[in-house]
C-alpha cells in the first residue's frame, strides 16, 4: 500500500485552508517558558480567565483516599445525556481548569452533557506522577458517582496537548484497574505522546523546559504513564485523534493512531491542513471545523443511539 500525507488529510473548505495559511504566515510561533524564572514571570503576568455564564460549580472529587478540585458544568436546560472529563493543556506546568470555563460551558450547553474539568497539580512544584494521580482520582470519582450525580453513567474523556497525554495515561490506569468500560470515547487533540526524546517528534521538543519541570527527575521516561506511545494499548475505548499537518508532534500522533489501531482499538485520525500545534485554540475556520467535528464525535459516544440529537 502506498499513500501520502495528503491521503490522510481531513477535507475542509478551500477558503478555510487559504485563511489558515495566511493566518499562520503572519503569526509569530510561540514557545513556552524556558526557565523556572520565565515560568514564574509568565504565571504572574497571566490575566484572570474570563468567567462563564452560568459559572462553574466548584467541587472536590474524592476516590481511594485522594482528593482533587474539579470544575463542573451541567447543561442549562434538561438532564445531562452523558459526562465528559476534560483535562486542560499547558505543558504540565501552566494554565488551569478555570481557563477552560467558557469553552466548557459552551460544550455543556451545546451537547447537553455534563463537563467536569480537573484542576490537577502543576510542575515543577508537583512533578510526575502528581498530574496523572489527580486525573485518575477525578476519573475514578466519575466511575463511582456519575450516575447519581449527573443522571448518566456514560463517560468520555479528552484534552489538548498535555491534556491529551494525561487523558490517555488515565485510561491506561483505569484499564489496569479493570474499570475503563464506563468510558465510551477519548477525544485527543495533538497529544505529546513521547516525553523520552526517543521518537523523531520527541527529539524535536527534547530541549523544552516543561520536560525538565515535569519529568526531569525520572530516569526512564518511556514509562507509559509518562510517554503513552510506549505502552500496551489494548482494551481502550474508541479514540479520536486530532492534529494539524504543521504540528511539530504530527509524527507521534500518527504513531499513536497506528499503535492504538494495531492493539485492536477503534481509532479515527483527523489531520487538518496548514495547522500547527494548538490550532483548535486559534481563531480560524479550520479550528472551528475541527472543534465541530470533535463535538459531534463526542456526542455520538456519550449518548445512547436511540436518543442522539444534534439540534
Amino acid at each position: 500500500m502506498r499513500f501520502t500525507l495528503d491521503d490522510l488529510m481531513t477535507e475542509v473548505p478551500a477558503d478555510q485552508v487559504d485563511e489558515a495559511r495566511s493566518f499562520y504566515r503572519s503569526r509569530v510561533a510561540g514557545r513556552g517558558p524556558g526557565t523556572p524564572e520565565e515560568l514564574r514571570e509568565v504565571r504572574t503576568r497571566r490575566t484572570p480567565p474570563p468567567p462563564a455564564d452560568p459559572p462553574a460549580i466548584e467541587e472536590t472529587a474524592e476516590a481511594g483516599g485522594a482528593r482533587v478540585p474539579v470544575r463542573i458544568f451541567t447543561p442549562a436546560e434538561g438532564r445531562a445525556r452523558g459526562v465528559y472529563l476534560d483535562i486542560h493543556g499547558g505543558g504540565f506546568y501552566m494554565d488551569s481548569a478555570a481557563r477552560e470555563d467558557v469553552r466548557n460551558r459552551e460544550l455543556a450547553d451545546a451537547l447537553r452533557i455534563a463537563v467536569v474539568s480537573v484542576d490537577y497539580r502543576l510542575a515543577p512544584e508537583h512533578p510526575w506522577p502528581a498530574a496523572p494521580d489527580d486525573c485518575e482520582t477525578a476519573a475514578l470519582w466519575l466511575v463511582e458517582h456519575a450516575d447519581t450525580r449527573f443522571g448518566s453513567s456514560r463517560l468520555a474523556i479528552g484534552g489538548r496537548s498535555a491534556g491529551a497525554t494525561l487523558a490517555l495515561a488515565t485510561l491506561l490506569r483505569l484499564r489496569d484497574r479493570g474499570v475503563v468500560d464506563g468510558f465510551t470515547g477519548a477525544a485527543l487533540q495533538f497529544g505529546t505522546y513521547d516525553l523520552s526524546a526517543q521518537t523523531p517528534a520527541g527529539r524535536r521538543i527534547a530541549d523544552e523546559y516543561f520536560l525538565e519541570a515535569y519529568v526531569g527527575h525520572v530516569e526512564d521516561r518511556t514509562a507509559p504513564d509518562i510517554s503513552p506511545v510506549y505502552g500496551n494499548l489494548g482494551g481502550l475505548p474508541p479514540a479520536l485523534l486530532v492534529v494539524g499537518s504543521k504540528d511539530v508532534l504530527l509524527e507521534d500522533n500518527l504513531a499513536m493512531a497506528g499503535r492504538l489501531s494495531a492493539a485492536g482499538n477503534d481509532v479515527e485520525l483527523r489531520i487538518y491542513p496548514e495547522s500547527p500545534h494548538g490550532f483548535t485554540g486559534h481563531p480560524t475556520g479550520v479550528a472551528r471545523t475541527a472543534l465541530s467535528g470533535v463535538h459531534s464525535w463526542l456526542l455520538e459516544r456519550v449518548t445512547r443511539p436511540d436518543s442522539v440529537e444534534l439540534e
